[in-house]
């Protein structure tokens, strides 16, 4: 009898646990399809085809786990080891292209591999809020001291889920990752961006050393004039002091453009996530066409692909989600407790079941409902407001695009034409003393000036342009906000307090 009753102890006990696994291996087995994060678009992502309540997919690495294993191993985003600055010497020979410092800039910049560990962190929250409870396994003993009448029982208790809690966990925690997915999106799209104005600005600064150094040839073949017709008593020593005068301004634009161009690459390189990345000569040239824009029209295919309101939308429907699994929190989980064992009193075996649940009288849970309700209320006004931000930010944005476009048209259709023959002319009256010297000083200034501002307009435009294409999203070196919520709704799943 005695031992008839153990094995029906080991049994119950069995069952227990069986049901146990079930619920584990139900809660494990929502891990998603591999789909790679990095081959994510970057400069232009289409709006998420998911809808929300699906599970957004993440990239797994491989893994030795089965299928079923709750233990998920991501794709490496670990932090950069040895010197950074040796992904630079990838840059061979030759001129630096814009998409080399963009694909340099993706593999190193800290805060999108920042965003990519709270992504990461967002996934490990979602798999633990889905998980079961473990089962207690256990043994119980009574009257040990009155030997003969002792009592051994072996049990198993349980707590069953009553309200899809943890499906609804799940629910809250996969627009939590959704929302982080689409804030990696727009950190790839930031720092695509900010290589993207900085090398324009780069290469604007380079047009324009070469352009000082076209000017520094013909100033000085103008002071060889001057000196030369000082000589032949037909100028005077004033026409070459102001030629000298003039060098040396041009030095000094030269010297400060100098300065600009290396502190402009020294962004580059930080933004690029690297140590160093010397100056390099740019291949490319400056997109001379331009048209005007319909900026509502802009506007409103701006906000429906961005990424950046995408993930409002997405903590949209995760307060929702909260808001749901917070109201059901009031039903009662069960407890159910199994034992089996034997009397020695006698001589007989014992079989108990138990089963309990806690009576929300005091505790409904409705401050946290009152706090998802407000929170639901948050999340719409901060949808809000990254709209209005978008439409902001692309009115300074439009701005620049509409005046630099009038730039680069007129002077390069008109002023710039103009100011060449001017000078040719002047240049052309003062050799055959027919002219003074100041009025081709003059020329030759408004000449090299409207060159530089050819160039400026030309990558302002340049700028505008990668600006509106990135979703008028900067800062890629912006601190990052850590959206990935946590695992405190399975710890209020258990508690029932």
């Amino acid at each position: 009898m005695k031992t008839h009753f153990l094995w029906l102890a080991l049994a119950s006990t069995s069952v227990m646990l069986g049901c146990a696994t079930t619920g584990n291996r139900i809660s494990t087995n929502a891990s998603v399809p591999s789909t790679a994060i990095a081959s994510r678009n970057i400069a232009k992502p289409a709006q998420s085809t998911s809808q929300p309540g699906t599970e957004p997919s993440v990239v797994l690495a491989a893994s030795s786990e089965s299928s079923e294993s709750s233990s998920v191993v991501f794709a490496a985003t670990e932090p950069l080891s040895g010197d950074p600055s040796a992904d630079a010497l990838a840059f061979s020979g030759g001129e630096t292209t814009l998409d080399q410092l963009v694909d340099l800039a993706l593999a190193n910049n800290p805060a999108i591999k920042e965003l990519a560990a709270t992504t990461q962190k967002a996934a490990g929250f979602r798999t633990q809020v889905g998980l079961y409870a473990n089962p207690i396994v256990g043994y119980q003993a009574q009257q040990l001291a009155d030997r003969g009448t002792d009592q051994h029982l072996l049990f198993a208790e349980q707590e069953f889920v009553t309200a899809d809690k943890l499906g609804l966990n799940r629910r809250v925690q996969n627009e939590a990752l959704r929302s982080q997915l689409q804030e990696l999106d727009a950190q790839r799209i930031r720092v695509t961006t900010d290589i993207q104005t900085r090398y324009y600005e780069a290469l604007g600064y380079q047009k324009q050393l070469e352009l000082i150094q076209e000017f520094r040839k013909q100033l000085d073949k103008g002071y060889d004039v001057a000196q030369l017709r000082l000589k032949a008593s037909e100028g005077s020593k004033i026409d070459v002091l102001q030629a000298k005068v003039q060098r040396s301004e041009i030095e000094l634009v030269s010297r400060q453009t100098q300065a600009k161009y290396e502190a402009t690459w020294r962004e580059i390189a930080a933004i690029a996530g690297v140590q160093s990345l010397p100056p390099r000569t740019l291949s490319g040239s400056f997109d001379q066409n331009g048209d005007i824009v319909q900026w509502e029209e802009v506007a409103t295919n701006l906000i429906a692909m961005s990424p950046e309101y995408s993930a409002a939308q997405a903590r949209i429907s995760q307060a929702q989600a909260e808001l749901s699994r917070h109201g059901v929190q009031a039903i009662p989980n069960v407890t159910v407790q199994l034992g089996a064992g034997v009397d020695n009193g006698t001589n007989s075996g014992m079989l108990n079941l138990q089963v309990g649940a806690p009576i929300p009288v005091f505790n409904k849970n409705q401050g946290n409902i009152a706090a998802a309700r407000a929170e639901y209320c948050r999340a719409v006004m901060e949808s809000q407001r990254i709209e209005q931000s978008i439409r902001a930010r692309l009115a300074a944005v439009s701005s620049d695009y509409q005046s630099a476009l009038e730039a680069s048209k007129s002077y390069s259709t008109d002023i710039l034409p103009t100011a060449s023959e001017a000078l040719n002319l002047a240049e052309a009256a003062y050799k055959a003393g027919e002219m003074d010297f100041i009025q081709v000083l003059v020329a030759r200034r408004t000449y090299f000036e409207s060159n530089l501002q050819l160039v400026n307009a030309q990558a302002q435009l340049a700028s505008s342009k990668a600006k509106v294409d990135g979703f008028v999203l900067t800062g890629s070196l912006d601190a990052v906000i850590d959206r990935s919520g946590s695992d405190a709704l399975r710890g209020l799943t258990f508690s029932q307090q």
